[in-house]
């Protein structure tokens, strides 16, 4: 490593980042990548964390970071800061989480990310027993996720639970579970936390 280095930013997984930490001379600050780990993986070294709310698959664009979020934290102020600074150059938008909140961190963006692709997963295989695709289907989730973040969860919410028309409704769980039974758990129980958002009860 080059004597001038003063951070060492750790991008491994998990499981990994005491070993790797363990590899590092004294000197530089060290940081990693994790959402849901704290800063005693680092020992008694000077450190900090720095977590993109972003999802980045493969041959994502170079500016995939620009404008997301970011989960911060440093074992010293000198941390915090640096943690801070590397968040702004990257165009992240920067939040300080303490170790005793981020695993409930980690699990609100797993939910708000992978949940919701296995979630519209589900919903193109339902939409290709109409034969609708998902290019068609797209719109419809691109602009009702604008529509959350710009308005909120109760102000986006549409559809017949918000209406409270139950009698879609039931119709609609009753074609789940002609054509796609093994997804009807998964249906009643986003069903009853869609009417729990709606503020909407089931009559009879």
């Amino acid at each position: 490593m080059p004597a001038d280095v003063d951070v060492v930013l750790l991008c491994v997984p998990d499981s990994q980042i005491e070993a790797a930490a363990a590899t590092v001379p004294a000197g530089p600050l060290i940081g990693h990548c994790s959402g849901a780990t704290g800063l005693d993986v680092l020992g008694d070294r000077e450190g900090f964390s720095l977590h993109p709310l972003m999802s980045v698959p493969a041959g994502s664009a170079p500016d995939v970071l620009e404008g997301a979020g970011c989960a911060i934290d440093g074992t010293t102020p000198r941390a915090l800061v640096t943690a801070t600074h590397l968040a702004h150059r990257l165009g992240m938008k920067p939040a300080r989480v303490p170790p005793e909140d981020r695993v409930a961190y980690h699990a609100a963006a797993a939910m708000a990310s992978n949940f919701l692709v296995a979630l519209e997963g589900v919903a193109e295989r339902l939409a290709a027993t109409a034969g609708v695709t998902r290019d068609q289907l797209a719109p419809l989730v691109l602009a009702t996720a604008r529509q959350w973040a710009e308005s909120g969860p109760q102000r986006a919410l549409t559809g017949p639970i918000a209406r409270g028309d139950e009698a879609t409704v039931e119709r609609h769980r009753e074609v789940v579970a002609e054509r796609m039974p093994e997804l009807l758990p998964l249906w009643e129980a986003l069903a009853e936390a869609t009417r729990a958002l709606a503020g909407t009860t089931v009559s009879g």
